[in-house]
């Protein structure tokens, strides 16, 4: 017996059972570069070149592969960078933006790691007709609360146009289960044009008492070419105190491209009138399916100790009142 070709034949029914098994992998990517002007700051203006500002600029990784029976394991590993330094962005994090991995099929999702809010989400993909980016940005106003470390969230599958979204962070601080725990959910109804969400989020303190907390309802209808958003959020800080906070807005397709306009309201409710508002118009202008041009002005008037300053997708800003105008690609 010809041992030799046994084994032989055994390699290459491994190396083909392992190829079978392998994850399909694609590489991803936005490049986000842009003029920032910034006024009405308390050192000054600036001016500056700004790295994403329409979107963050990133280098990403995602996989999914076959289990069979409807179900697929899937991963994420997302790095975020400044295209205006080359530096790394989050603080210097590998995988700052994203890193998670996990299972779906018939039952929803399953993922485990560093991932975006349910709240954050629904700001995002619902709420703001900036997508939380450039001058425009919601958050400059809206409560930031992006992603959670060491969390696990479950994704239903779509059920006449309801789906929810739970999200548990673990705070993993030893003999205490509440300090810098973090718990978030989103309940979607999607259909016929209408989109209306509710979305919470709880952030306990890491002293193990007082929590930050957000609830938000909010609506999107598309019409023709017009997309009409609206939001309200009730707040509160680790001291109890309580604020609200309100947005509409608007985005209207305009040739190869979008115009996009809101309002975004604070108001505090414990005792002061620290009060804010600001308003913000831009355009986006497509130049292929990849790459688009885009400008921005938002402006934000605080009163009686407010502080809001206009940021943008990856920068909070300066000063009271923003500029943008640069190039995004996506790859």
């Amino acid at each position: 017996m010809n041992y030799r070709l046994i084994a032989g034949a055994c390699a290459l029914g491994l190396s083909t059972a392992c190829a079978q098994a392998q994850t399909s992998v694609k590489i991803y990517g936005v490049a986000d570069a842009g003029i920032v002007l910034e006024r009405g700051g308390p050192n000054g203006s600036a001016d500056n070149i700004g790295s994403g500002v329409a979107s963050g600029s990133r280098l990403g990784f995602k996989g999914k592969e076959d289990l069979g029976g409807g179900t697929s394991a899937f991963f994420v590993l997302e790095n975020g960078y400044n295209i205006d330094t080359g530096k790394p962005a989050q603080g210097g994090l590998l995988f700052g933006r994203q890193a998670l991995v996990g299972l779906s099929g018939a039952f929803g999702s399953v993922s485990l790691g560093r991932q975006y809010a349910p709240f954050y989400k629904a700001l995002r993909d619902i709420v703001d007709p900036f997508c939380t980016g450039l001058a425009g940005n919601a958050q400059n106003i809206f409560p930031t609360l992006t992603r959670v470390d060491n969390s696990v969230e479950y994704q239903t599958p779509a059920w006449n146009g309801l789906s929810a979204d739970v999200l548990y962070g673990a705070g993993e601080a030893a003999a205490d289960t509440v300090k810098n725990r973090s718990i978030g959910a989103s309940v979607t109804y999607d259909a016929d044009g209408l989109t209306l969400v509710l979305a919470h989020h709880r952030k306990d303190a890491a002293t193990g008492t007082g929590y930050d907390g957000h609830t938000m309802v909010a609506g999107r209808y598309r019409f023709g070419r017009t997309v009409f958003h609206a939001a309200y959020a009730r707040n509160r800080d680790v001291a109890g105190n309580a604020s609200r906070d309100a947005l509409v807005g608007v985005a209207v397709k305009a040739g190869p491209g979008r115009v996009l306009a809101s309002l975004v309201v604070h108001r505090d409710d414990f005792g002061r009138d620290a009060h804010a508002r600001q308003g913000a118009i831009g355009y986006e202008y497509g130049l292929s399916r990849r790459t688009d041009l885009y400008a921005a002005y938002g402006h934000i008037v605080n009163r009686d100790g407010a502080a809001y300053t206009v940021g943008d997708a990856t920068n909070a800003g300066s000063g009271t009142t923003g500029i943008n105008l640069g190039v995004r690609h996506v790859f």
